[in-house]
């Protein structure tokens, strides 16, 4: 992460002023305000109940009587291409998990506002490009990132999906091998990351699921819990103490830093701020997300952004649906 971030997520953590913070995924641009000065022509938000959103403000337009939501799926073998790119790292021992995403354009009759609105999710957000450096997305992310209280430091990484319509879904989803093997790889990937600035790192809950309510259904997901013990004076250090968790494991892959190289190779696009990450910080407690589930708006048009893990174990065709089967509203 630019010094210049970390530089100004100390100061004004250790101003005990409330604030948000979005970093994108190369840590290199950041949209950092104090809560007071956001404009909300300029940004909307809302993590579990932290808001800037005034519903009888204007803000929640009625939606149409049908969505339009009509997906331009990439070609498999493009997928296949970049696929192939992470599975043949996987087999020279370069890599034993990565995360592999891609842009999807869409076609949808409901603008970004309209999607933030009215999408349900743990952390919303919405950025409006007239006043933010042409920046234009909404993201709806179900996935924790860090959270601190009472001088405890949280991690909460995602990973194993499943069409919850499916049956026997919780059952099998908990027993796929694959996603088992790649939930542990994650933990540990994680306790690690937090290791570097946290002490008594433990795992608290390990695989939970959760539901996921979409326009196309529900799916099933699992999660866990792992946290460690800050230092008293971690307000002065919170910049470091985030740029040491960055990228985030879960959106990344193991060993962090060469697959990051890896992901580079392979994905034929700029993630920009997508996988990146969005908190709030008030009086020495941190709530923060991973940005997936993310729609942005550009000249070319709007486009979803998703992708899932891969390892040595993993079917490009069944990698690839289940990408597509990410790309939904949470509607």
């Amino acid at each position: 992460m630019k010094r210049e971030i970390i530089n100004n997520i100390n100061i004004l953590a250790k101003e005990n002023e409330p604030f948000l913070f979005v970093i994108n995924y190369d840590g290199d641009d950041a949209y950092i305000r104090r809560l007071k000065d956001i404009d909300p022509k300029e940004c909307l938000y809302d993590f579990e109940g932290i808001s800037n959103v005034v519903l009888d403000d204007g803000y929640k337009h009625p939606l149409p009587s049908a969505i339009r939501w009509d997906i331009d799926a990439p070609a498999y073998e493009n997928y296949e291409r970049s696929f192939n790119i992470v599975k043949s790292n996987m087999l020279a021992g370069n890599s034993y998990l990565a995360n592999l995403t891609c842009r999807v354009p869409v076609d949808c009759n409901l603008s970004l506002d309209d999607i933030f609105t009215h999408s349900k999710g743990k952390y919303r957000l919405l950025l409006r490009g007239e006043r933010n450096r042409g920046r234009r997305f909404v993201c709806f992310s179900p996935e924790s990132f860090l959270r601190i209280s009472h001088g405890r430091i949280y991690s909460y990484p995602m990973k194993g999906t499943i069409d919850a319509s499916l049956p026997n879904a919780r059952q099998e989803l908990m027993n796929d091998t694959k996603e088992a093997a790649e939930h542990a790889t994650i933990v540990d990937l994680i306790r690690n990351d937090l290791s570097r600035v946290a002490t008594d790192v433990r795992v608290d809950c390990y695989r939970y699921v959760d539901t996921l309510h979409t326009n196309k259904g529900d799916i099933l997901q699992t999660s866990s819990e792992i946290s460690g013990l800050l230092p008293d004076d971690y307000r002065q250090h919170l910049g470091e103490i985030i740029d040491a968790q960055l990228p985030a494991g879960s959106i990344t892959g193991a060993p962090k830093k060469k697959t990051v190289e890896i992901i580079r190779e392979a994905e034929l696009y700029d993630r920009g701020f997508y996988t990146g990450v969005m908190g709030i910080f008030n009086d020495g407690e941190l709530n923060s997300a991973v940005m997936i589930r993310f729609v942005e708006q550009d000249e070319n048009g709007m486009a979803f952004k998703a992708g899932g893990g891969i390892t040595a174990k993993s079917c490009c065709r069944k990698e690839y649906e289940e990408v597509l089967q990410k790309i939904y509203l949470p509607i």
